[in-house]
């Protein structure tokens, strides 16, 4: 049996498990991470980042390094996916950066990926382990063993577990069945912004656009300085069920009744894979004596409001400051850190959810969604200042 080198072991090399790591050996504490994959590296496009997220990467010293390539929206836009015509928006320029200290920004999700990767080996700090996909985590006391498919073995007294959606550790410390599957499914690309534009236009370039109709939406966002519009399609199965087996044309037909605008976009959008729209209802318990869950494994959410990434992140700094504010006692920290976090994360799942609700409905719903939005501001930010004007660093207790 081996030791993991650092004080603390983290499973799991994504975005979350690589910010917590990031926030604790900015905190002196060495971590060892154990990455399933042959190399550290981000699955997927683009990932949207609100001020809640960019003061805790400002925090860490990485957001000049994660912006560097990212997109600045003017405005988050809501139009009808079915007559083009705009619901709402939400201004992003001065006033929100006056509100909220920062700017909302999109980027590419393995930009941020490096930057925090790049960030952690810097620290001399972090001792990174690709190609360990962990096959068993038995709880001691203190701490844990955890076992790879390699044969490999490590003993931790505090580990960390950013394993996902499917969180072995998440497993072992909570009971419960599988996640839950709302019957929505995504598609996601980029796509180069000429293309875009020569084929399907792109009515407002300097916006986040939300496209929503009955049992359906259409993101668009340009990543990569604006050269690469980042795509997502997604609908209802249950309300769309598959008349072929083909996924193009399935998505084809779903969309068919949609502006030209959204139809064109949407035949751009790669259809080689697509994801499954699950979480979970929010629970307490996922930290027990030295092992503790943070990001998806934790609390994972649907897209709705573009929070996963943004709260783990928000959880490494939490988890950080609490093991700084409980010296040698990890459980007390890890008990802390849940305490903080759980009422946040589990208002924000519900939320996301409660937000799809809105995106999605039809007929006589669309058209009350409508009037009730046409009246208000863009710099109204009384209904996101819960979300975005929150300050993990602060909010230990």
């Amino acid at each position: 049996m081996g030791s993991a080198r650092g004080e603390f072991l983290v499973i799991g090399g994504g975005i979350g498990g690589l910010t917590a790591t990031l926030a604790l050996a900015r905190r002196g504490r060495r971590v060892t991470v154990l990455e399933r994959e042959a190399e550290f590296g981000e699955i997927g496009a683009g990932i949207q980042i609100g001020p809640n997220a960019s003061r805790v990467l400002d925090g860490l010293g990485v957001l000049d390094d994660v912006t560097r390539d990212a997109f600045f929206p003017g405005r988050l836009v809501l139009r009808d996916a079915v007559t083009g015509a705009p619901i709402t928006a939400l201004a992003t320029g001065e006033a929100f950066v006056e509100r909220f200290g920062y700017r909302y920004f999109v980027t590419h999700r393995a930009d941020l990926h490096r930057a925090v990767l790049q960030a952690c080996r810097a620290t001399g700090l972090v001792e990174l382990l690709p190609g360990k996909h962990v096959t068993e985590v038995e709880p001691r006391q203190p701490g844990a063993v955890v076992r790879c498919a390699d044969g490999t073995e490590y003993r931790t007294e505090a580990l960390v577990a950013a394993d996902g959606l499917y969180s072995l550790t998440r497993s072992v410390l909570l009971p419960g069945g599988p996640p839950v599957d709302h019957g929505y499914v995504a598609y996601r690309g980029t796509v180069p912004v000429a293309e875009l534009t020569a084929r399907a236009g792109l009515p407002e370039p300097d916006a986040m656009v939300i496209w929503a109709g009955p049992g359906l939406h259409l993101v668009q966002y340009p990543v990569r300085r604006g050269e690469l519009c980042n795509q997502v399609a997604t609908f209802d199965t249950l309300s769309y069920p598959a008349r072929t087996d083909d996924l193009g044309e399935q998505l084809d037909h779903v969309f068919e009744r949609t502006c030209a605008e959204v139809r064109r976009a949407v035949a751009l959008v790669d259809r080689s894979r697509r994801w499954t729209m699950v979480d979970r209802p929010p629970v307490t318990g996922w930290s027990q004596g030295h092992l503790t869950l943070l990001g998806d494994a934790a609390h994972p959410m649907v897209q709705y409001l573009a929070q996963g990434g943004c709260q783990a992140i928000e959880d490494a700094v939490v988890l950080a400051d609490s093991v700084t504010e409980h010296p040698g006692d990890t459980e007390a920290a890890f008990k802390a850190y849940e305490a903080t976090r759980s009422p946040r994360t589990a208002r924000v799942q519900t939320t996301a959810r409660t937000w799809g609700e809105i995106l999605h409905v039809g007929g006589v719903g669309a058209l009350l969604r409508g009037a009730l939005l046409a009246g208000r501001a863009e710099d109204d930010f009384d209904p996101v200042d819960w979300l975005y004007g929150y300050d993990p660093r602060k909010e230990l207790r």
